[in-house]
């Protein structure tokens, strides 16, 4: 029975492997180049106080 169980379940996930049909390439590529944003802060916190 766990035979069957593991058969079923590898169909069923090939099966779902391009459901949505065939894979699409992406309209407008990114711009080249490297963008990076944020803050950071380093730093020791507490103590006695």
């Amino acid at each position: 029975m766990k035979r069957i169980a593991g058969a079923l379940a590898a169909a069923l996930t090939l099966a779902a492997c391009g459901a949505d049909g065939a894979p699409e390439r992406p309209g407008d590529p990114a711009a080249p180049g490297l963008s990076v944003s944020g803050t950071v802060e380093i730093g020791i916190s507490g103590g006695r106080g």
